[in-house]
């Protein structure tokens, strides 16, 4: 679901970016008011998991590959503002560093996995769950808004995929950017998802909440909560040390994600490279793929786990003393 550069047009990535901007300006003035100095460090622990858990690729149905991202877990947990600004940062952290999603591209891949995946996921969270305590319907209500949530983003690509070839095509009318109409498109994204990437989104998030409910249920959001209560966050450090170890099994899924090929697996597909992909935009990465040049590719998978976890802390520090400027309370 990360949208490579020269895929969308320029204007379609521009139009996009313009909306985040909105939509980060709020979450930062929510995140400002709502979180203090002791609850702030919860954005890089839940940008981390989202980094990590989208290094464990998955076979799909047709030959690719997918993963969860996490979004609607970091909704329930810090609320949905709060998840807009951990995601995001795991994205760029992606983008910047391992070539995952472009750099162009960046604001539509965070208005489909920071914006539309955790306001949906969150809200469709609270109305299965209601007012009600029961565990098990916490559970239900977590897959179902994960399920759901994952599936509305993989609609979204596949409708910004597919009209590329539309809107945008040569004097001979050829596609400039994506060559795959809404036809391809659509089911193209959607049955993977719907099939076994939202199934393995879902248990993933109703698993970690059950896991955090269980170990540190004073992490999970509240509109009025104590202020008070004490953080327990070893189960969530050993949740995301585990992580890292584990990560080097998201490398046994073979195969390339949907619309996320090179410019040279796209023309063995199509016979020829797009215009825009042609004269797009060229962006190198220090550690292209999660890979570590002259290291085997499960350490290398490991150092660019814990590469990224770091830079996210970095990245969260900064935005805490130089944008934030969270208040005690």
């Amino acid at each position: 679901m990360h949208i490579p550069d020269n895929y969308l047009s320029p204007s379609t990535c521009i139009s996009l970016a313009t909306v985040m901007v909105v939509v980060w300006r709020r979450a930062v003035d929510k995140v400002k008011n709502e979180f203090n100095k002791r609850k702030f460090p919860l954005l890089g622990i839940c940008a981390a998991f989202s980094f990590l858990i989208m290094m464990f690729n998955i076979p799909l149905p047709g030959g690719t590959t997918g993963h969860a991202v996490g979004s609607t877990l970091v909704a329930i947990l810090l609320g949905p503002y709060a998840a807009v600004i951990s995601i995001t940062v795991a994205l760029a952290i992606q983008a910047l560093f391992f070539g995952d999603g472009g750099i162009l591209a960046f604001g539509v891949n965070a208005f489909n996995m920071a914006f539309i995946m955790p306001f949906i996921g969150y809200y469709i969270f609270k109305l299965i769950k209601g007012k009600s305590e029961n565990k098990n319907r916490n559970y239900i209500a977590a897959f179902f808004g994960a399920y759901i949530s994952i599936n509305a983003a993989a609609f979204l690509a596949a409708i910004e995929f597919g009209i590329q070839p539309i809107l945008f095509k040569s004097i001979l009318g050829f596609p400039i950017y994506c060559p795959y109409p809404l036809k391809v498109t659509i089911p193209s994204m959607l049955v993977p998802h719907l099939l076994v990437a939202g199934v393995v989104e879902g248990i993933i998030t109703a698993g970690v909440y059950m896991y955090v409910r269980k170990l540190s249920p004073e992490v999970i959001y509240r509109k009025h909560e104590s202020e008070n209560s004490q953080l327990r966050l070893r189960p969530i450090y050993a949740l995301i040390a585990t992580m890292i170890i584990l990560c080097p099994l998201g490398l046994l899924a073979s195969g390339t994600a949907w619309g996320e090929w090179s410019v040279e697996e796209l023309k063995g597909l199509i016979g020829y490279v797009p215009q825009g992909m042609q004269n797009g935009l060229s962006y190198k990465t220090i550690f292209l793929d999660y890979v570590v040049t002259g290291l085997p590719e499960t350490v290398g998978y490991i150092i660019s786990a814990v590469l990224g976890v770091l830079g996210i802390y970095i990245i969260i520090k900064l935005i805490n003393k130089k944008v934030l400027v969270v208040r005690d309370r």
